[in-house]
């Protein structure tokens, strides 16, 4: 049952969208707005827009009424990536149709954008293993590793994102550091000599790319063999190009990510194999990925943390998170042995 609140707000954003959607088309009209499960920093709705010559399909992401639309909740953030990547050579985005600013908090902003095909699906993170998808997983997984590739290949200044501020290495390690300091002790394992060791062997920055920050087959959609988009742009950032590459890598069923609800392979490529696609695509090889497996293994174990502390508040726990609770000093533990430490 919807609630009053709900009600109010699917009200609100259908006439604000009609509103927006009419300074590209004066007849259009915005209805049928309704949720579709989406991310959890944002709500996010299908909608269809009328006009006298159409009728489209959209997707409107809200930032959540009554909190600032800050950090991963800054949805018109999101849609200016897309926006600047429209036209970016062998990288598919949806299509950021027109958005609203709202007037924080009260009047959250929106962003509308294409409805996409495709199915979005985590094979490693699916309970059931059915060999005959193996091969289509292979193909997409590759495909995702060429499209990262492409979405690096395309410099931040040349996509109207010269502004944005560069995430150095040093600044990316302090961030999950952080995440630890906050999480439950038990979860943290031995995070701060991780944390040094990270800093004592960090190699020499590349130049900086677009990244998406959660860049995995689970954040596209997908048909047939292909990605036909890359969605979910709620923490991308520009940065360091092996960051989005051995997080990639790291759902590959290689990597034994713990989070992985059977030891059964789902059909991924090897990582070496992956990782050569993605080199092809960007056109050079990619130094020093050791480091960066590490980095991703204190990455996750930071994230995760934070996510089943929240979760614990709620008693509420994911069976993915109950797999992940005992292995996240584990996942410590590795990122030191892949330092040499």
């Amino acid at each position: 049952m919807t609630s009053p609140n709900e009600t109010a707000l699917v009200e609100d954003l259908a006439a604000r969208a009609t509103a927006a959607s009419r300074r590209r088309d004066e007849g259009a009209i915005v209805s049928g707005v309704r949720p579709l499960t989406g991310g959890s920093s944002s709500l996010t709705f299908v909608a269809d827009v009328v006009s006298p010559s159409s009728t489209e399909r959209v997707v409107l992401k809200v930032a959540p009424p009554g909190l600032e639309p800050i950090r991963n909740r800054d949805v018109l953030r999101q849609g200016r990536v897309m926006d600047a990547l429209a036209g970016a050579s062998g990288v598919r985005v949806p299509a950021v149709l027109f958005d609203d600013a709202g007037a924080p908090t009260a009047i959250p902003p929106f962003v509308a954008m294409s409805l996409m095909a495709g199915e979005c699906v985590e094979p490693l993170l699916e309970e059931s293993r059915d060999h005959a998808t193996h091969e289509r997983t292979y193909a997409r997984f590759l495909d995702a590793a060429r499209m990262l590739g492409h979405l690096h290949s395309a410099r931040p200044a040349d996509l109207g994102l010269a502004d944005e501020p560069v995430v150095t290495l040093p600044e990316e390690i302090a961030r999950w550091t952080r995440a630890f300091e906050t999480a439950p002790e038990d979860l943290r394992g031995d995070y701060l000599t991780c944390a040094e060791a990270l800093h004592d062997t960090m190699p020499e920055q590349l130049a900086p790319v677009v990244n998406h920050g959660d860049y995995r087959l689970g954040n596209t959609l997908c048909e047939g063999d292909r990605v036909t988009a890359i969605i979910d742009w709620e923490i991308w950032s520009v940065g360091d190009p092996r960051i989005d590459l051995t997080w990639l890598t790291y759902f590959t069923d290689e990597a034994g990510h713990p989070a992985a609800p059977s030891s059964d392979p789902c059909g991924t490529p090897t990582i070496d194999e992956v990782v050569r696609a993605y080199e092809v695509a960007v056109g050079h090889s990619v130094p020093d990925i050791t480091w960066f497996d590490a980095l991703t293994r204190y990455k996750e174990a930071a994230a995760t943390a934070l996510l089943i502390k929240r979760a614990r508040k709620r008693n509420a726990m994911p069976p993915a998170f109950v797999r992940m609770e005992p292995a996240l000093p584990g996942l410590v533990k590795e990122a030191l042995a892949l330092l040499g430490r």
